[in-house]
C-alpha cells in the first residue's frame, strides 16, 4: 500500500524552528519528486518547496526562501523540511506529496498525498 506520512508538526513560537518528515511506504521515494504544500484556514493550498527525483534540484516559494531547506535521505525513504525563523503567517496544515515526473514544481504531477501535519506559529 502506497502511503506518505508526515510528522514533526506542532506549536512553535515566532522565530523558532521545526523539522518536518515525510516518510514513504509501499514505494521508493528516490524515484519521485517530493513536494511540501500548506493550507491555511480559509486559503487555498500552496506549494512551499520541492525536490526533484532526477537531479535533486530544489524549489522554494519566495515566502520561505532562506528559511526552509528541503532534503532527502533515500536510505530512510524520507524527505525532510527544515523550517527556521518561523512566522505566524506560516500557520497551516503541511502536506507532502510525491510525483513520478519532473519538474517537481508542476503541482499537477503529484499523485500521492499524505494526511498532513499541523503547524501553529504563535506566542
Amino acid at each position: 500500500q502506497v502511503q506518505l506520512v508526515e510528522s514533526g508538526g506542532g506549536l512553535v513560537q515566532p522565530g523558532g524552528s521545526l523539522r518536518l518528515s515525510c516518510a514513504a511506504s509501499g514505494f521508493t521515494l528516490d524515484y519521485y519528486g517530493i513536494g511540501w504544500f500548506r493550507q491555511a484556514p480559509g486559503k487555498e493550498r500552496e506549494g512551499v518547496s520541492c525536490i526533484s527525483s532526477s537531479d535533486g534540484s530544489t524549489w522554494y516559494a519566495d515566502s520561505v526562501k532562506g528559511r526552509f531547506t528541503i532534503s532527502r535521505d533515500n536510505d530512510k525513504n524520507t524527505v525532510y523540511l527544515q523550517m527556521n525563523s518561523l512566522r505566524p503567517e506560516y500557520t497551516a496544515v503541511y502536506y507532502c506529496a510525491a510525483a513520478f515526473s519532473d519538474p517537481c514544481s508542476d503541482w499537477n504531477l503529484y499523485d500521492y498525498w499524505g494526511q498532513g501535519t499541523q503547524i501553529t506559529v504563535s506566542s
